[in-house]
């Protein structure tokens, strides 16, 4: 599969946002973890778990994904989302040939809600166009409230895979 080894420049929009993204590193693995637990900390708070319990779980379901990723993903770019030099998430990228697959893009929560997430995938859509790949995919919980974001942009559920809708956005002009 090819390799997105050199990605272009970050877009206009996330440059005014102070958005840049870098390859993430051996050390960024404790950060990645924390964007993990807090991405999927509202969601299992209906639980109740004590705050010990909680973590133990979900850095052991994080460790879980990162076995699947490096298993299933191995040539993708992992990259971390910084605004203004400070870690603000992460976004991994997989160009498959014949498609650009949005593998997982996560902000902390002081970074939501401020247009970072839907400049970050306009700049996947472009990159994507640019790369000539006509499809950009991802898959995506139907409780997840990104939802919203990448139907906003044009995402069509095609599939359903297991508890994911598979979702696609052609990148023609």
């Amino acid at each position: 599969m090819p390799v997105l080894s050199s990605l272009p420049p970050v877009s206009a929009a996330l440059a005014a946002r102070g958005v840049s993204l870098r390859p993430a590193e051996a050390a960024d693995a404790g950060f990645a973890r924390d964007v993990y637990v807090e991405a999927r900390r509202e969601e299992m708070a209906p639980a109740g778990w004590p705050e010990p319990v909680l973590l133990a779980f979900l850095h052991d379901q994080f460790r879980l994904q990162t076995l699947h990723y490096d298993q299933h993903y191995a040539d993708a770019a992992r990259l971390i989302v910084e605004v203004e030099g400070v870690p603000a998430g992460r976004l991994i990228l997989l160009d498959a040939g014949g498609e650009v697959r949005v593998v997982d893009i996560a902000l902390l929560p002081a970074f939501r809600r401020l247009g970072i997430g839907g400049a970050l995938m306009d700049w996947v859509l472009v990159l994507a166009r640019d790369l000539g790949r006509p499809i950009v995919s991802l898959h995506v919980e139907p409780n997840n409230p990104a939802l919203r974001l990448y139907s906003d942009r044009g995402f069509q559920p095609v599939a359903q895979r297991g508890v994911y809708l598979l979702m696609e956005r052609r990148t023609d002009p």
